[in-house]
């Protein structure tokens, strides 16, 4: 890697931990505090797609870092709006014992349905911004998250060894009743397979670049999949993958500790 690939490698680095480990603690806090949160990410979001449609006609390195942001931002937007609650799906509500494989499946479509139709009009949008323009790296930022989140969930549902429920906020614990723990499933090996033929492509278009903007377009999204790639594996590892985003989850600790019983004026106490 070249000295102007380092910048990006770093940065997509410090912006996958950073805006992870953001949303937890945004996501942790109390109630009345979302729907401010939503609000600003919203207006942020906003002004992303307003950067994608004036970056997508430019091939230089400013450009590629422009559109990797913004389309990391309207990803953004889709998991703020989802773990804060407000964009969901019809059946808000944990998985009944006792169904078939096909009802399990079904309920937790039911739970997050509307999330993944917002997931896919986010695509379309970025799709249509970007078509036929020369900088596509917002699009296919988004539509790399996209496909890296959705085999995290298939896995989850399927089953693994680590299921992360302390990411979860407390309104959405209920989808914890949807995930398996075991080992590993079928789809695994599958996943981390063609994860890693998808990170070996990328690294490579970083050696064969003809523009620099084409050489840290492909960096950031190189660092990108393989840290989709290592997601899959914190699945099946038994690490405290946790640890990174301590800070993030401090919100959710506090919001799990027993909260003080204020006391009643002229109320004693029996003894």
């Amino acid at each position: 890697m070249t000295g102007d690939g380092v910048p990006a490698l770093l940065t997509a680095l410090f912006l996958w931990w950073f805006g992870t480990g953001l949303i937890l603690y945004l996501d942790g806090l109390e109630r009345r505090t979302h729907g401010r949160t939503l609000l600003i990410a919203t207006l942020l979001g906003t002004a992303a797609l307003y950067v994608v449609e004036r970056s997508a006609g430019e091939t230089t390195v400013g450009s590629a870092y422009h559109g990797f942001i913004a389309g990391l931002m309207v990803w953004a937007w889709q998991e703020i709006a989802f773990l804060l609650g407000y964009v969901t799906g019809p059946r808000p509500h944990a998985c009944p014992p006792g169904l078939s494989a096909i009802g399990r499946t079904s309920h937790a479509i039911g739970a997050i349905l509307w999330h993944e139709l917002a997931l896919l009009a986010g695509a379309a949008i970025l799709l249509a911004l970007c078509w036929g323009q020369p900088n596509r790296v917002a699009v296919d930022t988004y539509l790399l998250l996209w496909v890296m989140r959705s085999s995290t969930k298939l896995n989850l549902f399927l089953g693994v060894r680590n299921l992360y429920t302390e990411f979860l906020p407390s309104h959405l614990r209920f989808l914890a009743s949807y995930f398996r723990q075991r080992p590993m499933n079928l789809l695994f090996p599958v996943s981390v397979s063609l994860a890693t033929v998808a990170s070996v492509l990328f690294v490579q278009s970083v050696f064969v670049a003809s523009s620099s903007h084409q050489a840290a377009a492909a960096v950031l999204l190189a660092t990108l999949c393989i840290l989709g790639l290592l997601e899959h594996w914190f699945l099946v590892l038994p690490l405290p993958i946790e640890q990174l985003w301590r800070w993030g989850l401090a919100s959710h600790r506090r919001a799990a500790l027993p909260q003080p019983v204020t006391p009643v004026p002229g109320v004693q106490e029996a003894t």
